[in-house]
């Protein structure tokens, strides 16, 4: 059996074979930050702060393993029983208190800390070690009978609640419901404003609610509620809305949660009392100073859940000075000790201040970008941990929309600005509504009295979070900033009715399926749909993305068809065009008629005549790209889809078509027939066009190496790249590569002018890779097509496979989407033996990818270690795979 803990100093780690247990108090512990996988993020900053010489209420943790063996085992062992107790004995003598002492008990809290912060997902109860001696023995020991009772029915509805079950048939709270019951008829609003006869029948009252919701007796021995607190913990683990959101998240199943044992300070004993939840800098903006909200005579679940509306950090000033001034001194010495932004619980007792929590805080992309530049700055952290610190998902959602200042709009109501960003969608008031809905791809926004860890699935379907009820560090507040959604809390002046599926604002009501605009930047709820604008980046940004640039190898390219797209990739830092898929520049106006015109041409010398007409209009279009993109690469992909793809489909739009093209219905009947294919994705497109009708490839070109030539005469330094598509066998690259050639030398003869390029190919065909030394002694660079790559080595159709897909994720036979992140095991091995092969016959072969996984960081990663030239992306995720490439070659340096 171990030494008492209390003996272990606090400067150094214990590490003792099967502890299980582990204390922390009295400016002493036996953790630390550094054990957060075994004691969980909030037991090892509990332990951290104690050993800070921080007020800490003194405690002890049990570790994860415990978790994760009960879970298999569904029971506790004799020896964590055993530790447990002497832990106890160790409490007791720190507080001075009795664990079931009558006259002077000791209380305690229970608590969830997973290693992964996971806010408001697992269980918690506090005020635990209460019955009826012992609730007495509170009231006589705090001279307060009304907080004592006031604790004591809390205990017993939290209990009940999270060990027990007890809810009722419809659904709803049993215990809340007798509370409102009780005020309606004391004709009082506040839970505070009851008597203490009041709250200890209350007490009786959700006792009797107890037996008959679950049909067992509230138990009034501390230790069987200890024990009971302490697997409700532990099964919370796999609570539905914990692990929707570990999947939400991505953090794994198997950490497991600690337990948290915290003596009970109170900060709902009297009016020099209180409770709140800090943040050491604005968790929506970054800006420096000690931001959050407090509550006088208040229990810290009332901040949290909402119930009562809080004030401002700084009223705590005026109205307990002693305890703002260390709290604000607190926070600083946290933030510099963590060198991060935290989020800290605290409880003033009687003027005196303890930290419950402190933890990295979540924050919106915009705070995490610039808390991250001022730290440098500040010299916390040097320009490499602020790359490795912001994610490329918060990037991602730093680009989402805003309100177009511009737009006149219909304010409804105003409430609080709980996470930025702009979002439309349809009024919906279920959770469970808002999931169906939103998996069927509609766009809503969940609006609910207040939220609770229930909502969850609701909550990641909508576009944004509406609530009635709660402040800035409400559950919608802080799940709604973790996730990257707008989210306006606190709108008082609505009145919510869920059941109804509706609210009511100064007469005007909103129902269900209702559109409406969210501003989370603003707090603001507009009625309808409200343009959005594309958001600016600042300094902060610009700074991030410079040192970024600085440490990564992989280059950044875009995907871009248009002279616009292109001007933004540039501004978005891109560094060339990696995919600019021609066939996109014959859908518009007069361009998708002249197109069909050479498609039901029956010779090649009609087909020539109309290519003729797009000349023009394709040598436009590359010479604004070019421009755009001066002294930088520009890769062209040749025509890929079949053509089919540019005819209509009904018998309407065919005899329209046919009208229009002066031929008869069945002709163009015949046509369509004749280019349908029945699996398209393998059949006449890429090069195999070109092999059919070269003339196609020679106006293509032509129009490249003019539009090139005209560029360069303007001034502009052009690096066209002509790529060719869907390439199996190196003959077929040597055809078109021919034919490309020789119409660059026809142009450069005509235009007096020669400019340098490339001739390489798409790599996105098992057989091309395997065969990618060959197709490397003509090709000029390499780039690989994931997306079709991954359809043809899975066999799946990315267009279809969505229709079964989650379910291979669901049951983990897929980690992933492939199409979303690339498949490292097989597709990645053929683009690894690609490299290979390529750079075999050709040691300074150029190679990048052009797929939808150039954005991913994940793919990025794999690009990195393969040592490829360039990721290619859509230009709003170009900073985003910036910052991702920064990251991996920092994580393999």
């Amino acid at each position: 059996m171990p030494t008492s803990p209390a003996r272990y100093p606090s400067s150094e780690p214990v590490e003792i074979a099967e502890k299980l247990v582990y204390s922390f108090g009295d400016g002493q512990a036996e953790g630390g930050s550094h054990l957060k996988e075994l004691l969980g993020g909030k037991g090892a900053n509990l332990a951290e702060m104690s050993r800070l010489g921080i007020p800490v209420p003194p405690g002890f943790t049990i570790s994860t393993h415990l978790c994760v063996r009960y879970l298999k085992e569904g029971q506790l062992t004799d020896a964590l029983r055993e530790q447990v107790r002497e832990a106890i004995e160790v409490l007791e003598k720190s507080t001075g208190r009795g664990f079931g002492d009558p006259d002077n008990p000791l209380l305690v809290s229970v608590r969830s800390g997973a290693k992964v912060s996971m806010p408001g997902m697992m269980d918690t109860v506090l005020n635990l070690g209460l019955n009826e001696d012992t609730a007495a023995g509170l009231a006589a020991q705090s001279g307060n009978d009304q907080f004592a009772y006031d604790s004591y029915r809390r205990f017993v509805a939290m209990y009940g609640d999270v060990v027990f079950g007890a809810r009722g048939s419809n659904g709803n709270d049993p215990f809340e419901e007798r509370l409102h019951a009780l005020k309606q008829e004391r004709r009082v609003e506040r839970d505070i404003d009851l008597s203490a006869r009041d709250l200890q029948q209350l007490a009786a009252d959700f006792r009797q609610i107890v037996v008959e919701h679950t049909d067992r007796e509230f138990p009034a021995d501390p230790w069987e509620q200890l024990w009971g607190a302490v697997e409700a913990v532990f099964r919370s683990w796999n609570t539905k809305r914990a692990i929707d959101y570990r999947r939400v998240h991505k953090i794994a199943d198997d950490f497991g949660t600690a337990v948290n044992v915290v003596a009970m300070v109170y900060g709902n004993i009297g009016e020099d009392s209180g409770t709140g939840v800090a943040f050491t800098r604005n968790p929506s903006t970054g800006a420096s100073g000690v931001f959050g909200e407090f509550l006088v005579n208040a229990q810290g679940e009332d901040v949290v859940a909402g119930i009562r509306d809080p004030e401002p950090i700084a009223a705590m000033q005026t109205q307990m000075p002693g305890a703002y001034e260390e709290l604000l001194e607190t926070c600083s010495k946290l933030e510099q000790h963590f060198r991060d932004m935290q989020d800290v619980e605290f409880t003033v007792e009687r003027g005196r201040l303890y930290m419950l929590q402190t933890r990295t805080a979540k924050r919106t992309a915009q705070a995490a970008v610039r808390v991250a530049a001022e730290m440098v700055y500040g010299g916390l952290i040097d320009s490499n941990e602020a790359v490795r610190r912001v994610t490329p998902e918060q990037l991602d959602r730093l680009l989402h929309p805003t309100i177009d200042p511009e737009a006149a709009v219909t304010v409804l109501a105003t409430g609080l600005p709980a996470s930025p960003g702009a979002a439309i969608g349809r009024a919906v008031f279920d959770a469970d509504r808002a999931a169906e809905m939103g998996a069927n791809g509609e766009d809503v926004i969940l609006i609910r009295r207040e939220t609770s860890p229930d909502d969850f699935h609701g909550m990641v379907a909508a576009k944004a979070i509406l609530t009635q009820r709660g402040g800035m560090t409400s559950h919608a507040a802080v799940v709604a900033r973790g996730m990257g959604k707008c989210c306006v809390a606190g709108c008082k002046t609505i009145d919510v009715d869920e059941a109804a599926r509706r609210f009511r604002i100064n007469g005007h009501e909103i129902h269900e399926g209702d559109w409406l605009t969210i501003d989370g930047s603003e707090g603001r709820v507009i009625e309808g749909k409200v343009p959005l604008v594309d958001p600016g980046l600042d300094e902060h940004f610009e700074q991030l993305m410079r040192w970024s640039d600085e440490v990564r190898l992989l280059r950044v390219r875009a995907n871009a068809d248009t002279g616009p797209d292109a001007r933004r990739a540039r501004e978005f830092g891109a560094e060339g065009i990696g995919l600019c898929r021609t066939e996109h520049m014959f859908f518009e106006g007069d361009r998708i008629h002249v197109m069909r015109e050479m498609i039901v041409a029956r010779d090649e010398a009609g087909r020539r005549k109309a290519l003729d007409k797009l000349l023009p209009w394709q040598r436009q279009d590359f010479t604004e790209i070019f421009i755009a993109m001066d002294g930088l690469p520009v890769t062209i992909r040749l025509l890929d889809p079949p053509l089919h793809e540019f005819l209509p489909k009904t018998d309407e739009e065919i005899a329209g078509l046919a009208k229009e093209l002066g031929v008869t219905t069945e002709r163009m009947r015949h046509v369509v027939d004749v280019l349908t294919e029945v699996n398209p994705m393998l059949g006449h497109r890429g090069c195999r066009l070109g092999m059919t009708y070269p003339e196609i490839t020679e106006m293509q070109a032509r129009a490249i190496f003019e539009a090139a030539c005209d560029a360069a005469a303007a001034g502009h330094e052009v690096h066209p790249e002509i790529m060719v598509p869907l390439v199996a066998h190196v003959d077929e690259l040597r055809n078109q590569e021919t034919i490309v050639r020789r119409t660059a030398e026809e142009v450069f003869a005509e235009k007096g002018r020669h400019v340098e390029y490339l001739v390489g190919t798409m790599i996105e065909l098992p057989r091309a890779a395997l065969t990618a030394d060959e197709i490397a002694e003509v090709a000029e660079f390499f780039s690989f097509g994931t997306n079709d790559l991954t359809q043809t080595t899975f066999g799946l159709s990315r267009d279809d496979a969505g229709n079964f897909l989650p379910q291979y994720i669901e049951a983990e036979i897929l980690p992933r989407d492939p199409f979303e992140s690339l498949d490292v095991k097989g597709v990645g091995k053929l683009i690894e033996l690609g490299v290979q092969l390529g750079r075999r016959t050709k040691g300074n072969l150029k190679i990048g990818i052009c797929g939808e996984h150039g954005g991913d960081p994940a793919s990025i990663d794999f690009c990195h270690t393969t040592e490829l030239n360039y990721v290619s992306c859509s230009p709003f995720r170009v900073p985003i795979a910036r910052l991702a490439a920064a990251q991996s070659a920092l994580s393999h340096q």
